[in-house]
């Protein structure tokens, strides 16, 4: 179902779920007592109907900041937060029942060197700076796959437009999927938007990163016999 996100500015589509099964009472307090406190200010139209740029060096204590497109259960995410202490990280998810998981991955692993959007990246787009992301991750995104759905994917102009302005120059963009075509739209339009494919050889998108973890995500595939592919870009500059 699309909805509209950004009633000020015009219709801005969105797809997907933003809720799933009922939440347990813990769930339900996370999101109570921990979401507003890692909710970076400024993202939302009501906070900040002008879209002022955000300032990240206050959000994230001058740190370099990395951006996670879709965090689905928050795994990777607190995975490489604890990994990376010396670096922010903003995670954007609109479905709800993602980020009260995320929430209860946050206090089990004691980070703080985390932010949280519950909502579509787009928000987030209108108001990062220009070239202020070092890392962006899209792990196992929607692959919608009808073609006439094939618009809905993260890997559009829409979404890699804004993406490039963020990225600074040199950042590395890491998108994993099981799914073929996405693979291939992925290898026709990112290369499109400024970003350039660092593989010299099959083995460079079989292999996980070295840092990799794997998501609940990704095993299912394993489970359902689906081949992972692991494709790293760099951003080069304008």
């Amino acid at each position: 179902m699309a909805e509209n996100t950004t009633p000020e500015r015009g219709w801005r589509n969105f797809y997907g779920r933003r809720h799933g099964k009922t939440l347990r009472d813990s769930q339900r307090e996370y999101l109570d007592a921990d979401l507003a406190e890692l909710a970076p200010p400024g993202v939302t139209w009501t906070e900040n109907p002008e879209r002022t740029p955000m300032d990240l060096d206050a959000l994230f204590g001058g740190r370099p900041a990395w951006l996670e497109i879709g965090f689905g259960g928050g795994e990777h995410m607190v995975h490489q937060a604890s990994q990376n202490p010396d670096v922010g990280i903003i995670g954007c998810e609109p479905f709800i029942n993602g980020v009260a998981m995320l929430l209860g991955k946050i206090r089990k692993a004691e980070v703080s060197n985390v932010a949280v959007h519950p909502g579509d990246v787009r928000d987030m787009f209108d108001v990062l700076p220009d070239a202020s992301i070092e890392r962006a991750f899209l792990l196992y995104p929607d692959p919608w796959p009808k073609k006439r759905h094939h618009r809905r994917r993260f890997v559009t102009p829409e979404h890699l437009e804004p993406l490039a302005r963020v990225l600074k120059p040199g950042a590395i963009f890491r998108v994993a999927t099981d799914i073929e075509d996405y693979v291939r739209q992925t290898l026709e339009q990112v290369p499109r938007h400024g970003f350039e494919w660092l593989a010299e050889g099959p083995e460079d998108w079989r292999t996980p990163w070295a840092d990799w973890y794997s998501t609940r995500y990704e095993q299912k595939a394993l489970r359902e016999g689906r081949v992972p592919h692991y494709l790293t870009f760099r951003r080069v500059a304008d």
